[in-house]
C-alpha cells in the first residue's frame, strides 16, 4: 500500500487546527474568521451521483482566510514548511498585493507559518512577509530562514484555541503604535 503524498492534502492539520480555533473564537464572541473555498470551475458533472467529477482550478484565490477580529478586518494565509528554509515562491505575487491592499485599508494581513519538523507555529506580520519579498524582487534570496523570523511571535495553544492567533494580532497591533 503506497503513502498518501498529494500537494492539496499538504497543510490539511495546521488547517484543521485553524478552523478548530476559529470555530472556538466564534463560539466564545472573540473572531468571525472564514476559510475561503478555492474557486473551482466544472467541466463533467455525474448527474446521477450529483457529484463533480472534473473541475479546473478558477481565478485565483486570495488568501485562505478573512474576516473580523473585535471590529478589526482581518486576512491570513497558512502555510507549512519542513525545513528550516521558507521559500518565497509558496507566497505568490497577487496575494502579496492583495495582503498589501488590505492593510492599506485598515486591516491586518499575516501568514500563519508551521515549521513541520520543528512542530512550531508562528505569526508573521504582513511587514515581516514584505520585507523578504522586496529582498527578493530587489535580486535578493529568493528564501527566508528560520533564524530570520521573529521568536517572540510563535504562537502556542491555549485551551481549546490550537493556534491561538489573537496573541499575535495584539502583538502586531501594538508593535504599530
Amino acid at each position: 500500500m503506497g503513502t498518501w503524498n498529494t500537494r492539496g492534502l499538504r497543510g490539511s492539520t495546521l488547517e484543521e487546527q485553524i478552523n478548530y480555533t476559529n470555530e472556538s473564537y466564534r463560539e466564545k464572541h472573540l473572531a468571525l474568521i472564514q476559510k475561503i473555498p478555492t474557486p473551482i470551475t466544472p467541466v463533467e458533472i455525474d448527474k446521477q451521483k450529483r457529484h463533480i467529477t472534473l473541475a479546473y482550478f478558477g481565478q485565483k484565490s486570495t488568501v485562505d482566510y478573512i474576516g473580523a477580529v473585535q471590529g478589526i478586518p482581518v486576512c491570513f494565509d497558512a502555510k507549512e514548511c519542513a525545513e528550516s528554509t521558507f521559500p518565497l515562491q509558496n507566497v505568490h505575487s497577487h496575494q502579496i498585493q492583495f495582503m498589501k491592499e488590505f492593510e492599506e485599508q485598515g486591516g491586518i494581513a499575516f501568514l500563519i507559518l508551521c515549521y513541520t519538523r520543528k512542530n512550531e507555529v508562528y505569526y508573521m506580520p504582513f511587514s515581516h512577509i514584505y520585507h523578504f519579498w522586496k529582498r527578493m524582487e530587489e535580486g535578493g534570496r529568493k528564501s527566508f530562514t528560520y533564524d530570520e523570523i521573529d521568536k517572540s511571535y510563535r504562537l502556542r495553544s491555549h485551551k481549546d484555541m490550537l493556534i491561538h492567533y489573537l496573541e499575535g494580532i495584539q502583538r502586531d497591533l501594538e508593535s504599530r503604535e
